[in-house]
């Protein structure tokens, strides 16, 4: 890279779809979309590629065996990192994102592991909801949220 990016870092994504439409986001925004193994599906399933649409060809793909692979290569600095998850105390409003921020998101059905959890506890943010009636929101919903608020200012 050029310049510095804001990347998109799926951790363990399960849902082909969810992670296509992550992918179509990041295009959009000229992100990068980090995958962290395992996946819950193959990089050429069709309905990963079909929620990506035609754009998947462009995305700017970078895939780590595991979460500690990634941190080993790429070795963020603290201020870099905001992971994402629903009992997060720190809005995700708050922050001022750096230019190179990774915004991580867990898995679909169970979220950041407890050990990524603990490891960077003070990094953590939530998207707020209003309503009790609603546990979380989808993953892709919720990372193009992230992604607009990151670049807020930023465009």
């Amino acid at each position: 890279m050029t310049d510095p990016r804001l990347s998109i870092v799926l951790v363990h994504p399960e849902i082909p779809g969810n992670t296509g439409a992550v992918g179509r986001t990041c295009v959009a925004l000229d992100m990068e979309l980090v995958l962290i193994h395992p996946l819950g599906f193959t990089i050429t399933d069709t309905r990963l590629k079909r929620a990506g649409l035609d754009y998947w060809q462009h995305i700017r793909l970078a895939e780590f065996a595991s979460w500690e692979v990634f941190l080993e290569e790429r070795a963020p600095r603290d201020d870099q990192l905001f992971l994402f998850e629903e009992y997060a105390a720190r809005s995700f409003y708050e922050p001022d994102y750096p230019a190179d921020a990774y915004l991580v998101f867990g898995r679909e059905t169970k979220g950041l592991s407890p050990d990524i959890v603990g490891a960077h506890a003070h990094q953590l943010v939530s998207l707020p909801m209003k309503s009790d009636k609603v546990r979380s929101l989808n993953l892709a919903n919720t990372v193009a949220a992230a992604a607009y608020q990151a670049l807020r200012g930023k465009v």
